[in-house]
């Protein structure tokens, strides 16, 4: 356990915050896997026909993770002052520009990473294949263990009072439309996290996913709780918890963007 005498330890807090998302999309999982359960059994049920060792070792899990993560609970609404997160108010003028910039700022990542990008190999191509369209593999391009700046408007930004931009440098994977960068190494899980959001550029373009961002950076002040990312999480669980179990992500992409989700 670490105990910080100073607020500003970033490696041991990126640290954290890595090993705080692995355990999110975990329980993402586990809780999707339990919502399948309790579709079809009572609690009664499960009690009654039940395995018995399995099920006393998921009750004691679930109340151990009940205890923890409501104790991290009562702690952040203390440090929040349990004051609701309110959206950042910003003219219409000033939120088309901030739009302008983050699509001038993809567009310009995706030009410089390009000429240094990598078609999938083979295994990748056959773990990736059946979960997307066969028109968009190969034409990816992926770059790994390379930097990613800050945009240069993140100092504008804060100066309007934009808070909780996402720091490139804690990102596992950053996609540009078609072009993939992954700073520290990639898993098929990051790659298929990075491949959703290529989906979504391909149905969305980049002027209108850029558009999205914004509006519900805006809105949220959380990067991980955007609509966008959000969906990304929620696929990337789904393929790690059965990578057997196809499906289509540009159909859970096609409806999202139809039913206007984003």
């Amino acid at each position: 356990m670490l105990l910080w005498t100073k607020g500003d330890d970033r490696v041991a807090i990126a640290q954290m915050n890595s090993e705080l998302r692995n355990a999110q999309l975990e329980l993402l999982s586990a809780h999707c896997a339990t919502d399948r359960l309790r579709l079809r059994f009572s609690a009664e049920e499960v009690a009654r026909y039940g395995h018995g060792d399995v099920v006393r070792k998921a009750a004691a899990s679930a109340s151990a993770l009940h205890e923890f993560y409501g104790q991290v609970a009562r702690h952040f609404a203390d440090a929040s002052s349990a004051a609701p997160v309110q959206p950042i108010g910003l003219a219409e003028e000033n939120i088309g520009t901030a739009i302008t910039l983050v699509r001038q700022y993809l567009e310009e990542q995706r030009r410089k990473f390009r000429p240094q990008g990598t078609p999938l190999d083979a295994k990748q191509h056959i773990a990736m294949s059946a979960f997307f369209p066969c028109g968009l593999l190969p034409g990816i391009r992926i770059v790994q263990n390379q930097s990613v700046p800050d945009p240069s408007f993140y100092a504008e930004a804060r100066a309007k009072g934009v808070t909780g931009l996402p720091e490139m440098t804690h990102m596992a994977s950053m996609t540009f439309e078609d072009v993939l960068v992954f700073p520290h190494g990639v898993s098929d899980r990051r790659l298929f996290h990075a491949l959703v959001h290529a989906v979504q550029f391909k149905h969305l373009g980049t002027q209108r996913y850029a558009e999205l961002f914004v509006r519900s950076f805006l809105r949220a002040r959380n990067h991980a709780n955007l609509p966008l990312e959000m969906h990304a999480f929620t696929l990337e669980a789904k393929f790690a918890e059965n990578p057997a179990a196809v499906f289509s992500v540009e159909e859970s992409v096609r409806l999202w963007v139809n039913q206007g989700r984003y």
